[in-house]
């Protein structure tokens, strides 16, 4: 099994202000607020949270290649 990296860089689409950011190890995060813009960033249509969407590293359950967390 690979190892699970915990921490990506999200970089904002409206500024490019980016964050290194340490994601959950067994939840997806739907939201998150630029520190910059103060844009509020949700996942882009098909992917399942902003790590996805905006990361430079998926989020741990898709790299271990599982389902990921319903948004809600």
């Amino acid at each position: 099994m690979s190892t699970v990296v915990l921490e990506s860089v999200l970089t904002c689409p409206n500024c490019g202000f980016a964050k290194q950011e340490i994601m959950p190890a067994d939840a997806c995060q739907f939201f998150y607020e630029c520190g910059n813009c103060g844009t509020l960033l949700r996942p882009r249509p098909g992917d399942c949270c902003v790590f996805c969407s905006f990361g430079s590293v998926k989020c741990p359950p898709i790299q271990q290649h599982r389902d990921c967390c319903d948004p809600g």
